[in-house]
């Protein structure tokens, strides 16, 4: 009797051991839409946070990155991050939009009737700051088959929301890479990393959910009719459902040398780490003046003897975020000494015994190089589709609110979808975001699970240099003005890009959570009006 008792006492004790409660606050003490980071009986620190009346505890950071969730927005029912734009739901932590995977812990609230917010929560969920969901399994009965083809950010996305919508058939994804999905964005800021530190998940993970991950694996052709798929290793799968998110490969300059060695592109890890070990005390050229080669150019600095980077703009990222901005950040590079030639492009590679040794640009003038790479835009990896369905005249796959394409059962995602974006009235719009993949995933995997979703997001976008960040919402591609609310030269900014009357998109530097306030106030109302928006920033200068 006595063991018997003392077993009851040390399941009881390892029970309370295992969650801790406390009193947090006060209910009165709340704005509504405040977010308060506060301790929890000594044990860590919790997010309270009240919205539309109702008091939540949540994790305080965001599952992607770690930011601080209490400095970003609490609005239509969800916290947005500061930093990459990921929300999610105030009353349950699920993530709703991305970048990510995995939704935050939600804690038992209880308002006692002396106004006391008492939070329960599992000691082991206050230090995590991250809950990864259960997903189903397969069952045997079920004989249906989903496969996606690709393992960037849709495919990865895509498996899981497969199993979430309770798929209970067989879920394959194909890759034709040698790894697991991993976060490639960070291929162009850290060139040197490896695939397996880059893995968004475990192979313990897939195993647990019935989801089958077949490496190199690359699709060569799709039978619609037989509703089969063919590999390049010779396999072939059968399908019932299938989601196409290959992504896009790096265009490479049909220029004479662009065969020699040293002359490259960045797509896999392997690209990276050759780049990252051929770089060390050599001459390096980059072509390309937007996202990639700024960024790789970054990286470079410190450790290469020169970094020379070539754009065909007048300034880098002219295109997506204007001469001014772009000004600013070529003069921040420069300042770290990398050498700009802009407003040219390549007209041949030299080499010596098949290595490059010198690129030859177009107004005649010769750069040592010892090492060049190559960022010139991409073309979509769409090629096993052509007469399966409908291409734009680029080669992405036309898709509609549902991400199904033109073939029954087939749908796209991610960089190769030309999709209806709701912000922008349903224009069709090519995105290769790494927050729109997650997304497109996600609702890919939804409707080949027999949910209908539709795709409603506010597409969010960054780009990290030097340490500093410069955030974008919206969608503008051409802007006729650009208005600004602080001072770029200081690197301190928003910068609303407008086209006629409406502000499309919007970029901030030091300016958290400008862009994440500014994707909610989109999400719920569209783009704002040009004239609005001054209204608002000449009210703002006259408070201040």
């Amino acid at each position: 009797m006595g063991a018997i008792l003392s077993h009851v006492c040390q399941l009881f004790h390892g029970k309370k051991r295992e969650f801790v409660e406390g009193i947090v606050c006060q209910a009165d003490e709340l704005e509504d839409d405040e977010m308060r980071i506060c301790d929890l009986a000594g044990e860590g620190r919790i997010l309270v946070v009240k919205h539309q009346g109702q008091i939540s505890a949540l994790g305080t950071k965001c599952s992607h990155y770690g930011a601080p969730l209490d400095k970003g927005v609490v609005s239509n029912g969800r916290i947005r991050c500061p930093w990459h734009g990921a929300c999610f739901n105030v009353s349950t932590g699920d993530i709703e939009d991305f970048p990510g995977l995995d939704g935050i812990p939600c804690y038992q609230v209880e308002v006692g009737d002396s106004g006391d917010v008492k939070v329960r929560a599992k000691r082991q969920h206050i230090h995590e700051n991250k809950c990864t969901k259960q997903l189903g399994k397969r069952s045997d009965e079920c004989k249906d088959v989903a496969l996606v083809l690709g393992g960037g950010a849709a495919g990865a996305s895509c498996v899981e929301a497969l199993r979430e919508s309770g798929f209970k058939g067989r879920v394959v994804l194909a890759t034709k890479e040698k790894y697991l999905p991993y976060d490639r964005p960070k291929l162009s800021k850290a060139l040197d990393m490896e695939a397996e530190k880059m893995q968004l998940r475990s192979t313990a993970f897939y195993e647990a959910s019935d989801i089958e991950v077949l490496t190199e694996h690359e699709a060569t052709s799709v039978d619609k009719d037989e509703r089969k798929v063919c590999f390049k290793n010779g396999a072939e799968l059968t399908y019932t459902s299938l989601v196409v998110a290959t992504g896009s490969r790096p265009r490479v300059l049909a220029v004479p040398g662009s065969d020699l060695e040293n002359v490259c592109v960045l797509r896999s890890p392997e690209d990276g780490n050759a780049v990252a070990a051929r770089l060390l005390g050599r001459d390096v050229v980059i072509i390309g003046s937007s996202f990639i080669g700024m960024e790789v150019a970054a990286y470079c600095q410190g450790k290469a003897a020169s970094v020379v980077v070539v754009g065909s703009s007048s300034v880098p990222y002219e295109r997506s975020l204007g001469p001014k901005i772009g000004a600013m950040l070529q003069a921040m590079h420069e300042a770290k000494g990398i050498v700009f030639k802009m407003g040219l492009s390549v007209r041949e590679f030299k080499g010596e015994s098949g290595r490059l040794t010198q690129v030859l640009l177009t107004d005649g003038s010769e750069l040592p190089a010892d090492v060049c790479l190559m960022g010139v835009g991409v073309t979509p990896c769409t090629e096993m589709l052509r007469d399966v369905v409908k291409l734009d005249k680029h080669g992405n796959v036309v898709v509609d609110k549902r991400l199904r394409s033109s073939a029954d059962g087939i749908y796209a995602a991610g960089d190769i979808a030309s999709f209806p974006l709701p912000l922008a009235d349903d224009e069709l719009v090519v995105m290769g975001h790494w927050q729109l993949a997650h997304y497109h995933g996600r609702v890919a995997g939804r409707n080949a699970a027999g949910l209908q979703t539709d795709v409603s997001t506010v597409p969010f976008f960054w780009t990290q240099l030097f340490g500093k960040s410069i955030r974008y919402t919206g969608y503008c591609p051409k802007f006729d003005d650009v208005i600004f609310d602080g001072d770029v030269d200081e690197q301190k900014f928003v910068a609303f890009f407008c086209q006629g009357d409406k502000v499309k998109g919007v970029a901030s530097m030091n300016r958290d959570p400008a862009a994440a306030r500014w994707a909610e106030r989109m999400a719920a109302d569209g783009y704002p009006s040009k004239q609005r928006v001054m209204e608002e920033l000449a009210e703002k200068r006259a408070a201040e």
